[in-house]
């Protein structure tokens, strides 16, 4: 059993403990050009039900469409095998995909960063899925007035089409910017995005590449008590 990593409902809200959680995809986007690693996060809005003024990573819930959107490059195989977790069949490839792909569709929405084929490729300007590691895995535990099923992926800025200075802020996440990794203590940031940060940059200090097959925490709720598997 591991020490709660989530954070609670808001006080005064009633919600059904029988809620099931909705897919939802994230993405923890890295840039290693300067003497120290910076991360990529911003603050969801104040008017947001679900984790209102927190410092998050760019995300959101998987769409529906994201399963048949167009990619210029696949995950890696690795990735994609853990993600599937043993199930077969198309259906379960473009669920897998589509967590991937809503996590790189969220990125480009609120942060206006696009990670996608090269110039000159026959699919440009298409995602490209090829530099992502999946890390972590965490459901939201019942009785909080939102429930996602969250998939937390990672890449790193120099292995993307990606310019790290043309961010911007988005009607879902404002005062987006790059964060010293080491220097984030100091942020309002759900208690899970702490966990996992923490997590990753242990991680790194194994290997610094993140290798595309390493495992990684799973955390989720049962009958009452927080666990953490691994995915």
């Amino acid at each position: 059993m591991t020490p709660h990593p989530f954070e609670g409902q808001p006080k005064g809200s009633t919600v059904s403990l029988r809620m099931r959680p909705k897919d939802a995809a994230t993405l923890m986007l890295l840039d290693r050009s300067r003497d120290r690693v910076r991360v990529l996060m911003g603050k969801r809005d104040r008017k947001h039900t679900f984790m209102p003024d927190l410092y998050v990573f760019p995300g959101g819930r998987r769409d529906r469409a994201d399963g048949s959107r167009p990619f210029a490059a696949d995950l890696h195989p690795d990735v994609l095998a853990r993600l599937l977790e043993g199930e077969q069949g198309e259906t379960a490839l473009r669920r897998a995909r589509g967590l991937a792909i809503a996590a790189v569709r969220e990125l480009r929405e609120e942060t206006g960063l696009a990670i996608t084929g090269k110039d000159g490729d026959a699919d440009a300007g298409a995602i490209n899925l090829s530099s992502l590691r999946y890390v972590a895995r965490a459901i939201t535990p019942p009785g909080n007035v939102r429930r996602f099923d969250t998939r937390f992926f990672l890449t790193f800025a120099d292995e993307t089409s990606i310019d790290p200075d043309q961010i911007s802020d988005s009607d879902e996440l404002h005062d987006v910017r790059w964060l010293d990794i080491d220097d984030v203590s100091g942020l309002n940031m759900p208690s899970i995005t702490q966990t996992i940060l923490e997590h990753v940059k242990m991680q790194m200090k194994l290997d610094p590449s993140l290798p595309f097959g390493s495992s990684g925490p799973f955390y989720f709720a049962r009958r009452g008590r927080f666990h953490c598997g691994i995915i």
